[in-house]
């Protein structure tokens, strides 16, 4: 367990903690020495002036007491009260009797009984009297009794001040050596620990100690130098360590003929899979696939050769579906699995199968060998399927098994209905690439009335398709097909081209109708839409506003900016544009403004019930009056009956279409149409 790397943790202040009580301790010694040095100085001065004043005295001291001069004895006596540090004095006859005498109190003092054990509280000095010359005669005695205490002030004041002085002397240079050691040792360690903290554990040699400035060459740099070897080592050890656990654990999770995941290391990335489209609310497929006839394969060519291939195929799988949305694994044997993520349906789905299917019938050249191999594909979809991974990939394996039995080079999808679909789909779009070539699609024209006039004023072009087997396929089924297949552009062209030439046609018989064709989401996203369309006029020979390009709402949401370009563009030339089916999408103000809109185009849903459904009846009246407002020819779609006709002609509707009218109609029957009806027109009129 790592301590805490606290303050009194730390190396520095241990020591300042040492060295400041080193300090104290050397400074109390130190102070000590000095004062008991100074009491003992002390002490020797008090003698040597006591010395120094007897010696001046002794003499007329010794002539008082020789002459037994009381009044001489006492002059005496007086006298060494002149020192301050006299307390008492005595001449004394050598029995005792005192001859002159003098004394005064001790001072009090505070202090005395720190410093009366020190110097004592007095002191007594005793002079024998006797005449020079003969020291074996004492006539008397002379006592001088000295007070300690003047003495003892002086010297206590400067032991004060000693000791302050020498304590504080010692922790300053404490301090200073303390600071010093910081500087020059636990400083750069501190740097040092810090840098060894930020090492990381898992990759040691990513980020070495770094070397404190100024100690390149001492032993902190060695330190730091010795320790970034260990540190690079470590890491060498660990990075060789990881290599070799990645080593057994792709050994383990990953297939070693073709590297992709095992079924084990599958089974997690497939529950990892499988969460996550839960999370996002989103579909995915899973599709084994399993070679045809692949023993037989090993078999004739060898197994060395059947271990290629089935290296061929895995890495054809991952360069064709090499994109975070597919997870590709080998279950074992001749099976592989692919997952495919944000799944839109199935169809999406029964794509990816054709592409495994393209890239596995490809031919490859084995030991100099060309082998072609097929396979079949079984398919199951979460969460449509089943919500659990063992069994999404148990439907899957089962449904591969079961379309084997039925053939190779193929897939099938788990559920029985959804397969249906999905191949019915696979047939139409396959019908649908072949219809143009086989001349099966033709053009139908529904009449454009004008209400006031009641006059046919053009046409919309629309097209059929006549299947050979299936009949009639309603647009409404196969255009939703052709646009997302992209060969609603080809389509679309060939439309173009034929309503231009009807409209040529029509227009050197007499009859200058305007031609209205749909353009649809696909072909405006289409960079040459513009140059595609205004050759076609060029190429027919008719005015660009004969033509009338019908653009649906949502046809041009998805990157605004570019579709009102082209559109302005094709406006410039002079084509009209009408917004087809106004209503059923965004609706927007903010398209209408930026676009250059000449018409609008109500919906059939609107007026199928209009003078019926007061909610309908509302959407259509507001339409018109928008169109009004806007300065925009508004056109009704769908119309059928008598009453419909009239509602729309009184609220100012200029244009209209429908089963009222006419039906959709082939160019002879259109042409006979017209001119019936504005035949009626002028009968009427008479």
């Amino acid at each position: 367990m790592q301590n805490s790397f606290e303050v009194e943790h730390r190396l520095g202040y241990r020591i300042l903690r040492w060295i400041l009580a080193v300090a104290l301790v050397s400074g109390v010694v130190v102070s000590a020495i000095q004062v008991i040095l100074d009491a003992q100085r002390v002490s020797r001065g008090l003698d040597s002036d006591a010395k120094q004043t007897i010696a001046m005295v002794k003499d007329a001291a010794t002539q008082s007491v020789f002459s037994i001069d009381g009044e001489l004895a006492q002059q005496v006596v007086d006298g060494l009260f002149a020192k301050e540090a006299v307390y008492m004095a005595r001449i004394v006859h050598p029995d005792g009797d005192p001859l002159g005498d003098r004394s005064r109190p001790l001072q009090e003092t505070a202090f005395r009984p720190v410093t009366d054990p020190i110097f004592d509280a007095d002191r007594l000095y005793r002079e024998p009297l006797f005449r020079e010359g003969n020291p074996e005669d004492v006539y008397g005695f002379l006592d001088v009794h000295y007070d300690t205490a003047a003495a003892a002030r002086t010297w206590l004041d400067r032991a004060a001040v000693t000791f302050a002085s020498g304590i504080a002397t010692a922790l300053i240079l404490g301090m200073v050596l303390f600071y010093v050691f910081h500087l020059l040792l636990t400083r750069p360690l501190l740097r040092i620990v810090n840098s060894v903290r930020q090492v990381d554990p898992a990759h040691p040699d990513d980020r070495l100690v770094t070397t404190p400035s100024g100690h390149q060459s001492d032993e902190l740099g060695l330190w730091v130098n010795a320790t970034n070897n260990l540190l690079v080592a470590i890491g060498d050890s660990q990075k060789r360590h990881r290599e070799a656990e990645d080593r057994v654990s792709r050994l383990s999770r990953y297939d070693q003929l073709t590297g992709l995941p095992s079924r084990d290391t599958f089974m997690e990335l497939l529950v990892r899979d499988i969460e996550d489209a839960a999370r996002r609310n989103a579909q995915l497929s899973l599709i084994v696939c399993g070679i045809d006839d692949f023993k037989s394969v090993n078999e004739q060519c060898g197994f060395r050769s059947g271990d290629l291939i089935l290296q061929t195929v895995a890495d054809r799988l991952t360069n064709k579906l090499d994109n975070a949305r597919f997870t590709i694994a080998r279950l074992g044997s001749d099976q592989f699995v692919v997952v495919q993520k944000g799944l839109r349906d199935g169809f999406q789905a029964a794509d990816t199968a054709e592409r495994i299917l393209a890239c596995v019938n490809e031919p490859m050249l084995v030991e100099d060998q060309n082998i072609s191999i097929s396979a079949t594909l079984g398919v199951a979809l979460y969460p449509s399927d089943t919500s659990q991974a063992d069994r999404l990939l148990q439907s899957a394996e089962q449904t591969m098994t079961l379309a084997k039995q039925n053939g190779h080079n193929h897939f099938q999808f788990y559920v029985a209905s959804i397969d249906q679909e999905i191949r019915d789909r696979k047939q139409l779009e396959k019908d649908l690439s072949q219809a143009l070539g086989y001349h099966q699609f033709h053009l139908v024209y529904q009449p454009q009335i004008n209400l006031e006039s009641k006059r046919v004023i053009g046409a919309e072009a629309l097209l059929r398709w006549e299947h050979p087997t299936r009949g009639t396929v309603p647009p409404d089924f196969f255009i939703p097909v052709a646009e997302a297949n992209g060969s609603i552009v080809e389509i679309g062209q060939w439309v173009l081209d034929q309503a231009c030439w009807q409209a040529a046609r029509w227009a050197s018989d007499g009859s200058p109708l305007r031609i209205a064709v749909n353009l649809s989401a696909v072909q405006l996203r289409q960079e040459s839409i513009v140059d595609d369309i205004l050759d076609t006029l060029r190429r027919h020979k008719i005015p660009a506003g004969r033509l009338e390009l019908e653009v649906t709402e949502t046809s041009f949401m998805t990157n605004l900016s570019d579709a009102v370009a082209k559109l302005h563009r094709l406006n410039k030339a002079g084509i009209s544009i009408a917004v087809d089916d106004f209503g059923t999408g965004y609706s927007s103000l903010t398209y209408l403004k930026q676009m250059p809109v000449q018409h609008l185009k109500i919906d059939k849903q609107f007026i199928r019930d209009l003078l019926v459904n007061e909610e309908d009846t509302r959407i259509a009246n507001t339409i018109i009056d928008l169109g009004k407002s806007l300065n925009l020819s508004v056109v009704a779609e769908g119309v059928e009956t008598a009453e419909q006709e009239y509602y729309l002609s009184q609220r100012g509707c200029k244009l209209a279409q429908g089963y009222f009218f006419s039906k959709p109609l082939p160019p002879r029957e259109f042409e006979t149409f017209v001119k019936g009806f504005h035949e009626q027109i002028v009968e009427n009129n008479l």
